[in-house]
């Protein structure tokens, strides 16, 4: 037989009871619901007023239920349960969930980290995750919605948007008193930082130093680094003469941290570009933002003007 919803007794009652008949223990029920021990017992006196029968037997440090109240809790614990997993659902569905772009660590932090205050500021309710890693990973596998991706332009994965391309020449430090690479003897007198992470000849300063003419120049010294970012903090830092990337390095080329240095002959060129993958066809609004920014904030960098 059912009764009325206005009879079912309170839901304080009932969350009390299925604590204590889950721990078997008012104690435990009680540090469960972050509640006394005396707050505990009132509820299940209440509940036991409300549907007129004695749930539990009371022993020297134990209680057992009593026929009637194994039967209710039987139906009771059901109930809470469903009633957790049901809301638990709906809280992970409606939870700031974050945004997440893995790129490599340069392209985050050269590229990525000094605009994202502008994002910030047009969506201030979107939380964005960064993994900086040089391996290429699995978006869906690894959770991640936006990779970028470095690749030579005709090997784009299926389904990628191109962002831009690399431009490559040489800089240095202002202190360094270098401003144009157009003698070998500057070269011998240099120390050389050389980025090993691209096994590509257009980072390479021994197919550079041919193009120039200059195979049989060694310089003063080579500081060798496998990754981008660190070699040009070491050239801003003013420790040798770098292959910049003029896609990452333009801000520090706009404030003096780092000079371009022209060159007698073009360097090598490359045939790398950034681009952008997306986990899912049709995103979420808050990952389709973030995708629509970085494009745009990509246009703006593959239209500004290159030095060499």
């Amino acid at each position: 037989m059912s009764i009325a919803l206005s009879r079912i007794p309170s839901i304080d009652f009932l969350r009390g009871f299925v604590a204590v008949g889950r721990r078997m223990s008012i104690t435990l029920a009680a540090q469960d619901l972050f509640l006394t021990q005396s707050a505990i017992s009132r509820q299940i006196r209440g509940l036991e007023s409300a549907v007129g029968v004695k749930l539990f037997e009371r022993a020297h440090r134990a209680i057992h239920f009593t026929p009637e109240g194994e039967r209710l809790f039987l139906v009771a614990d059901h109930a809470m349960q469903q009633l957790q997993d049901g809301i638990g659902a709906l809280q992970a569905s409606t939870a700031q969930q974050p945004v997440t772009v893995t790129a490599s660590i340069a392209f985050i932090g050269l590229w990525l980290l000094p605009r994202l205050p502008s994002f910030q500021q047009l969506h201030p309710k979107v939380e964005v995750r960064l993994s900086a890693n040089n391996n290429i990973v699995d978006l869906r596998q690894e959770g991640l919605d936006i990779a970028i991706r470095y690749c030579a332009g005709e090997a784009m994965p299926a389904g990628a948007r191109r962002l831009f391309g690399e431009t490559i020449f040489p800089v240095a430090h202002p202190s360094l008193g270098i401003t144009r690479l157009d003698d070998p003897e500057i070269i011998a007198r240099s120390v050389l930082l050389q980025f090993e992470g691209v096994a590509s000849p257009c980072w390479q300063w021994e197919a550079w130093l041919e193009m120039q003419g200059w195979s049989g120049v060694r310089p003063k010294g080579i500081i060798r680094f496998n990754l981008f970012d660190q070699m040009i903090h070491a050239a801003i830092a003013g420790q040798g003469i770098a292959l910049g990337r003029s896609q990452f390095i333009h801000p520090m080329l706009e404030d003096g941290r780092l000079l371009a240095l022209p060159t007698l002959q073009p360097g090598p060129s490359s045939n790398k570009v950034f681009c952008l993958l997306q986990r899912d066809r049709t995103p979420s609004k808050k990952t389709q933002a973030l995708i629509d920014w970085i494009v745009a904030e990509a246009r703006h960098t593959d239209a500004l003007p290159v030095t060499r």
